[in-house]
């Protein structure tokens, strides 16, 4: 261990600790464009520099390792005016976007320069600028302003060590440096916005989120992300309860610092295909209802069907309390003993955080039902055979598709669909109920590793989206039937003792 002092405060930290590090461990922030924590050490923005006694020169504190008995200075005037004279080196050729630029409001250039700078250039003509590429498209998702990039390397390192896919380069020397795409490569891996997520400044920035919302608006709830069953942390950016964007939620066990490309588009989830209002018919025969009409329907069709041909549909994309609340009316309410599980069908997965499985919560769905659900293939082989003829079902996604499974579902008289947006099953489906999406109710996802992790709501349920317990007591009532529960708490106490361990927090935005 090694014991420092930084602004006047002692701590004690492991061999091989940088002082930027050490510093950020006591709450002092060291200005930076270069360093993150996860990639190595560039030292080339300047910006870290710090003063330690007996030391003649000033410091890059991301490379300095901390030592027995370092007094370290991060806020004198020698300091101040180092950071000073950098940053007018960086803004010499900077274009003036601020007021079009995405990463205005959380811009490391833009906090520095009301910092340290706040004078007008010495360049005495707009004449004089380096002129650079504006609008260089990267990639599917990620597009490059080269006039904006400070080449702090951040995204190259990513590509490079985290990815392992050097496909971003420097090119070119001095004031005329640049990044660039490798030649005949097309930034496009399963990562490429977390080089967006990373960049500092306004140079690399997303092309699905650019000019959509000012950052200042938004309001950052955190939460888990719904794209798979890693479960990655994740902060949820909304306004006026649209989703705007997914950032990583900083979880050192876990996911680290990052996110794939697919967690941060799964925002999407939220907006797209929602359904806002109780329906009644299938396919294109749909029309709203109101919720009596709605739910009276759903009665009447369940009870036409015996009870030995009932089935529940549990859901891999939905919270353990949604599945728990609907396994208990399932039982309780309809008799029902046959329980299957729907959810997206198995994608891509790779060694550093996709999941082959893109449904969030599989393992939880096992965890509420105390048993391993049928897939749902059995239950469209089974409808086909006429052996089952009503069920209750929750999410929109289908894991079987194709004709055969649509027919296979048509074949059912009785099913009542519980989704948040549309999709195969609300499409099959005689009565429609609209639930809240993973960003408007609260609940717990379990992992791939068996790790229970809570989200908060963020959001106001859209429409007339009702909670799912709260619609299934409402059912319930109307079939003249009672349940285990009666509110959102009572599902809460009756699912935490079912859940596995937690998993480790993560961190602050």
């Amino acid at each position: 261990m090694r014991k420092l002092t930084i602004d006047g405060r002692e701590i004690e930290v492991a061999e091989g600790t940088t002082v930027i590090a050490a510093a950020r461990a006591l709450g002092i922030d060291i200005p930076h464009f270069c360093w993150h924590p996860e990639l190595s050490v560039a030292a080339n923005c300047r910006m870290c520099l710090v003063e330690v006694e007996k030391q003649p020169k000033l410091q890059p504190s991301c490379q300095l390792e901390a030592a027995d008995g370092m007094v370290v200075h991060t806020d004198t005037p020698k300091v101040r005016e180092a950071r000073r004279a950098m940053m007018e080196y960086l803004l010499l050729n900077h274009p003036v976007d601020c007021p079009i630029c995405d990463q205005a409001g959380e811009c490391k250039l833009q906090d520095y320069y009301m910092l340290y700078d706040l004078k007008a250039s010495r360049l005495w003509s707009e004449e004089g600028k380096v002129r650079k590429r504006k609008r260089a498209i990267f990639g599917p998702h990620v597009i490059y302003d080269a006039e904006r990039c400070v080449m702090c390397t951040r995204c190259v390192r990513f590509c490079a060590e985290v990815v392992r896919d050097p496909v971003l380069i420097e090119v070119h020397r001095g004031d005329h440096s640049e990044i660039a795409v490798a030649p005949g490569r097309t930034l496009d891996h399963a990562y490429s916005l977390m080089t967006a997520h990373v960049c500092p400044v306004g140079a690399l920035t997303s092309r699905d989120f650019r000019f959509q919302c000012r950052v200042w608006f938004l309001a950052s709830t955190p939460t888990i992300c719904p794209g798979c069953a890693t479960g990655c942390n994740a902060f949820l950016d909304h306004h006026r309860g649209e989703a705007f964007r997914l950032r990583p939620r900083e979880n050192p066990a876990l996911n680290r610092s990052w996110l794939c490309d697919d967690g941060v588009l799964a925002f999407r989830l939220h907006n797209d295909h929602r359904l806002t209002a109780p329906e009644l018919g299938r396919g294109d025969d749909a029309r709203p209802v109101a919720w009596d009409e709605a739910l009276a329907e759903a009665a009447t069709l369940l009870r036409k069907v015996p009870k030995t041909q009932r089935a529940a549909v549990l859901s891999a994309e939905h919270s353990c309390e949604e599945n728990w609340a609907l396994a208990a009316f399932a039982r309780e309410a309809l008799g029902v003993e046959r329980f299957f599980v729907t959810g997206r069908t198995a994608g891509t997965a790779d060694d550093l955080l996709r999941h082959a499985d893109k449904n969030p919560n599989r393992a939880g769905v096992r965890s509420m039902l105390g048993a391993e659900p049928e897939p749902l293939e059995r239950l469209v082989d089974e409808a086909t055979a006429g052996s089952i003829r009503g069920a209750v079902a929750l999410g929109a996604a289908a894991a079987t598709q194709g004709p055969a499974a649509a027919a296979g579902l048509l074949r059912l008289e009785a099913l009542v669909s519980i989704a948040p947006r549309r999709g195969p099953l609300p499409e099959a489906a005689h009565v429609r109920l609209p639930s809240p999406s993973f960003a408007e109710t609260a609940g717990t996802y379990v992992n791939a590793r068996g790790q229970a992790q809570e989200f908060p709501q963020a959001m106001s349920p859209r429409g007339e989206a009702l909670e799912v317990p709260d619609l299934l007591a409402r059912l319930a009532r109307r079939l003249d039937l009672g349940l285990p529960f009666r509110s959102a708490a009572d599902v809460r106490a009756a699912v935490a003792p079912r859940l596995p361990r937690p998993a480790a927090e993560g961190g602050a935005p």
